[in-house]
């Protein structure tokens, strides 16, 4: 009797293992779809997270390319204002001591004037005077400084200054030059001096 129940007993233990063995492993299957479904969730993160990254980075890399590009521009503007500057001051850096020399040079002529009306060609005060106004235009025309032509033009108040106005002689001769009674001068494409004139109305 004790060997039956021996024998019979047997089959029963590999049945209840099996049966744990199978509970088991369908509890296991769900645990697996789990954590398949957490790194598929995972991953989406992450790729969102690098594109998120990504976006700013490419924004960060625009505002610093922006950023230069103006520093680049201004860099230019200030190179080409300096240039200019310098330019200007090379043209026009002796442009005070050469007006404070024009009314020198407007007492020559007048000097000259006078000494035509009362002494001929030849004496040599009037040759002496013209030699010394000579030169002192010639020093100016070195310089840039010429004459601003005025009797006879058209009235240009950005070359011309008015200082009397009266009936013009002739039709042709309204709104001209009729004399000019002081000489203007230019320094290059700059009015050193407007030229005192008077005017047909």
């Amino acid at each position: 009797m004790k060997k039956d129940n021996k024998k019979g007993g047997k089959p029963t233990e590999p049945q209840h293992i099996e049966a744990s063995q199978e509970t088991g492993n369908k509890q296991d299957a769900p645990q697996k779809s789990c954590e398949t479904t957490d790194e598929s969730e995972t991953d989406a993160a992450a790729t969102q997270c690098e594109e998120q990254r990504l976006a700013e980075l490419q924004e960060s890399l625009n505002k610093l390319n922006d950023q230069h590009l103006r520093m680049l521009a201004e860099y230019d503007n200030y190179r080409k204002r300096t240039l200019q500057e310098k330019s200007d001051l090379i043209k026009n850096g002796g442009e005070r001591v050469l007006k404070e020399l024009l009314p020198i040079v407007d007492d020559f002529e007048l000097a000259v004037k006078h000494a035509r009306e009362s002494k001929s060609e030849e004496d040599p005060i009037i040759e002496g005077l013209l030699l010394i106004y000579n030169k002192l235009i010639g020093y100016l025309e070195k310089q840039g400084v010429v004459r601003i032509e005025a009797t006879g033009a058209p009235f240009d108040d950005n070359l011309h200054e008015a200082v009397a106005m009266i009936p013009a002689p002739t039709p042709e001769q309204k709104g001209q030059v009729i004399d000019c009674v002081r000489t203007g001068y230019m320094l290059h494409d700059k009015v050193l001096r407007h030229a005192h004139v008077v005017v047909g109305n």
